[in-house]
């Protein structure tokens, strides 16, 4: 399949691509940057060059491929205008084609809100933070649309040996300890290693008659004081926490940043049900994590 992608020099998409295309898949990437197509191209992708905020300068390139994922966002203030922009002008370039594209879009475990003791699964009330309520729109209207067979995967969230998600615990054992809180410690959060997310992408793609919503998370929920304590653990430091507080956090970041004060549990059995897909690491203490010490 040739499958564009949106998003590939992403923390995401940068798995995804390489997944897609090691399972011999031609990859048509977007490129905003001079920097980002040379990157792209010497992984052996094919460029498209064009800005998530001009679509239709490029969105004719859906004509030519089997699939998209679309992995990008701006998180900026601009995200809902971007992601809807991109979405229109697709459908609209994609309306001549013959059969539906396979799209796979991203939601995320933000969606369902809190979910405290529940667990969230496929089919699960949204409980959206106000930051994201157009991606539930955006879904609905992709899933609406005759021009795509659409799957919506939400990612529980997103680490890898680079950090991803869990970035600023790793600095902060690094540098001795003090690690900032994104709330109690108790607030649980879904995880999982962007290897197996991106198998989860490309399973997906290749089942094209597989639409509507699917999770995707390896641990339902582990608490972040309890993350922060074992990477802590693991550089022989003590934990110094500091418990940052909302206001704070979406002054400094942004309206998004509310979506890290969420205490969520979140599980995938639709995606276990209905794919092969299964987590090879499924606990982040025994990941690559911790590879650069």
């Amino acid at each position: 399949m040739k499958v564009l992608i949106l998003g590939a020099t992403g923390s995401i998409g940068t798995a995804v691509a390489a997944e897609m295309a090691g399972h011999g898949h031609q990859v048509l990437a977007l490129a905003r940057s001079d920097a980002s197509a040379v990157a792209l191209k010497s992984k052996g992708y094919q460029i498209q060059r064009g800005d998530l905020r001009q679509p239709d300068e490029w969105a004719a390139a859906i004509r030519e491929v089997d699939a998209v994922i679309q992995v990008a966002a701006t998180f900026g203030d601009d995200m809902e205008e971007v992601d809807r922009g991109v979405i229109t002008a697709l459908i609209a370039a994609a309306g001549a084609s013959q059969r539906p594209i396979r799209f796979i879009h991203t939601g995320g475990c933000w969606l369902y809100g809190a979910t405290g003791d529940e667990v969230a699964v496929e089919g699960s009330p949204f409980n959206t933070i106000p930051a994201f309520q157009w991606a539930v729109y955006t879904a609905d209207i992709l899933l609406a649309s005759p021009a795509f067979s659409t799957a919506i995967i939400h990612p529980a969230m997103v680490y890898h040996r680079g950090g991803g998600v869990l970035a600023d615990y790793l600095d902060g054992a690094k540098a001795g300890g003090r690690i900032d809180l994104w709330g109690p410690a108790s607030t649980r959060w879904p995880l999982i290693h962007r290897d197996d997310l991106a198998v989860a992408y490309r399973l997906l793609v290749e089942s094209p008659d597989l639409t509507g919503h699917f999770n995707a998370s390896a641990q339902t929920g582990v608490a972040i004081g309890d993350i922060a304590s074992a990477i802590s653990a693991r550089f022989g430091v003590t934990p110094d926490f500091e418990f940052l507080d909302i206001a704070s956090a979406v002054a400094e970041h942004g309206s998004w940043a509310e979506g890290m004060f969420l205490d969520q549990q979140m599980a995938c059995p639709r995606l276990l049900r209905e794919t092969e897909w299964r987590a090879k690491i499924t606990d982040f203490r025994l990941s690559d994590l911790f590879d650069e010490q």
